[in-house]
Order: structure tokens, then sequence, then C-alpha cells
């Protein structure tokens, strides 16, 4: 039987993925939110604490990190850091309205939105947000802390680095590279690797200087 869900960081993107989750038939012991943002509850279930009681629930249930991520993933990291210093585990989310190939892999941690594919031979990495409608083609690799945002598209045979961001409705052509700690802006249309990192905009997606 699986374990309750505790849910670490209480905004919008919480919201998002407690629909995900209520999808799924899972429950939600609760959120975990820092003093400064603390609200009595998130969409009716209650706040637990800020990061000190995290150690309280280890043993009782598993962990998901639902803080967003677009600039950086130093924050979800940290927050990774403090649940596995406490000892805690992460669950794997995967919307029952998404298309996981049987054939593909993805990650402790990784929350798959409402509508995402990944296709077969895909490999997505630990601690990632696949969002709504996204798609991870045939053979592709998506590293850890990535977030795929709505709409994008990485292509098949096209590999992503660690703590990348990827916008909305971004398409990555096949078979290319995008280093780690990339951002690359909404909207844009990726026809050749990225190796320097930076954030990258447009059609075709160039440096942002």
């Amino acid at each position: 039987m699986s374990k309750k869900l505790i849910l670490i960081g209480g905004g919008g993107h919480c919201r998002s993925v407690i629909d995900v989750i209520e999808a799924s038939g899972r429950e939600i012991l609760g959120i975990i939110e820092q003093p400064q943002f603390e609200p009595d509850n998130v969409l009716g279930y209650p706040v637990l604490g800020s990061n000190d009681v995290i150690d309280r629930y280890v043993d009782e249930a598993e962990f998901v990190i639902t803080v967003g991520q677009i600039k950086s993933a130093a924050v979800r990291q940290h927050l990774v850091d403090e649940v596995v210093k406490a000892g805690g585990r992460f669950a794997t989310i995967i919307s029952p309205l998404a298309h996981v190939s049987r054939y593909a892999t993805i990650g402790e941690g990784t929350v798959v939105m409402h509508n995402a594919v990944v296709n077969a031979g895909a490999k997505v990495g630990e601690q990632c947000i696949l969002n709504t409608r996204c798609t991870i083609e045939h053979d592709a690799v998506v590293g850890d802390f990535c977030h795929i945002s709505t709409h994008a598209v990485i292509n098949g045979g096209s590999s992503v680095g660690d703590r990348v961001f990827i916008g909305s409705n971004t398409v990555v052509a096949q078979v290319l590279s995008i280093a780690s700690d990339i951002v690359v802006g909404a909207g844009a249309v990726v026809v050749k690797s990225l190796a320097d990192k930076g954030t990258y905009i447009g059609n075709p997606a160039k440096l942002k200087i």
C-alpha cells in the first residue's frame, strides 16, 4: 500500500500537482511551507509546518517537491537535501491522463502532469517537472532537476542536461544536446545544440546577451 504524501511548497505549482495527485488516487497528508508564506491550508489540505517538521513524517509519508522551477533549480535542490538528510523518500507522481511508455524510465521524485507524453526509450531523471501537454519523444534523455514546461517538445534522440528550464511551447529539434544549467525561453525553436550556459530565446534560439 502506498504511503501518504507530504508536499513541500504551497504555491501555484503545488495546486497544480495536487490536482494530478488527486487524479492518481494517492492520499495527501499535508503541506510543508515556510513561515513567511504559510497559509492555514492549500486547497483544503492542512499546512503542517515548515522544513523543521520534515523528520517527524519520514516513516509515515513520502515527499513531493512542489516548489516551481524557472531560472534556477537551487531551491528545489536544497529541499531535496533537507528530506534526504532527514531520511525521507520521494514519490514519483504520474497523472493517469499522461502517456508514459512502458519502455521509458522516470526518475524518483519526478512529477508527470496531465496529458504529458513520454515515448519509448526516453529517459527522464530525478526531481523533474514534466508539465501539462509536454512531449519527450523516443530515445530523448532529460537530466535531473529539469522543468519541461507546458506544450514543450523534446524531439527524438535529443539530450537535455541537469537543471535545465525549457519554456512553454519550445521545440527542440531531433538529435540535439542542451548542456546543463541552461534556460530556454518560451516559444523558442532550438535547431542546433546549445553548449554555453545562459538564456536562449527566439526562432532560431540564440543566447541572450
